[in-house]
């Protein structure tokens, strides 16, 4: 069973907080078929899809959230750096990710948070984006985005983490100059007034050395904090 651990942080408490919370929910996870129970009670959130038909869908209970909660905190990674993605809107998550070690990261504009930049050709980025759609239906159109590069090979696993539905997508496509190996950690995460899709993404020429380990590091479970 999940627990909730909900923190309120200033900065100068953040790295307490963390030491001493671990596998939080953002809302209570509930089973996807409970006799007389309804998940539209939060005015103004979505309905939540149920997890059948849609990889890392979880079925959970809004709840009211307080300012500055640590909602989520995974075991930290075991590679990389922690770093923090945030974007200008000051309703939605601050999430932490692992940067691979040899990677470099700046801010960037919009809804996105992070560019990154690893060695040999590889890139990445991390986008904080307003959704309207449930988790299934924001997961169907971002899979079928991927699915639409052409001679795209995907596989996707279910990777929900803290009462979050979330999928790991990794695969090939056919880039200008050869196979472009990617991978992607996608997750939808609600606050108190709007619902976001969270994308962490990966990329860079099939069959570096290096590829598989920087995904280690960038498509692990992440910290969560809601403003």
């Amino acid at each position: 069973m999940l627990r909730n651990c909900r923190i309120g942080l200033g900065s100068a408490f953040l790295a307490v907080a963390l030491a001493s919370c671990a596998n939080t929910t953002g809302g209570k996870a509930i089973p996807a078929t409970v006799p007389g129970l309804s998940t539209t009670a939060a005015v103004g959130r979505p309905q939540q899809d149920p997890p059948a038909g849609v990889p890392g869908v979880e079925t959970t209970l809004p709840a009211h959230i307080p300012p500055d909660a640590l909602e989520c905190f995974p075991p930290p990674s075991v590679v990389g750096r922690p770093t923090t993605a945030t974007v200008a809107d000051p309703a939605a998550p601050k999430i932490t990710i692992s940067v691979p070690d040899g990677w470099t990261s700046t801010a960037g504009d919009g809804d996105v948070a992070l560019v990154l930049a690893g060695p040999d050709g590889m890139t990445g980025k991390v986008t904080i984006a307003p959704t309207i759609l449930t988790p299934a239906a924001a997961f169907a159109q971002y899979d079928a985005t991927v699915r639409a590069k052409a001679g795209a090979e995907v596989t996707i696993t279910p990777a929900p983490f803290c009462g979050y539905s979330s999928q790991q997508l990794a695969g090939t496509y056919r880039g200008p100059s050869g196979a472009i190996a990617f991978a992607d950690r996608i997750a939808h995460i609600w606050t108190n007034t709007k619902s976001y899709l969270v994308a962490i993404h990966q990329e860079g020429p099939a069959g570096l050395l290096g590829f598989d380990a920087a995904k280690i590091a960038l498509m692990a479970d992440f910290a969560v904090v809601i403003p």
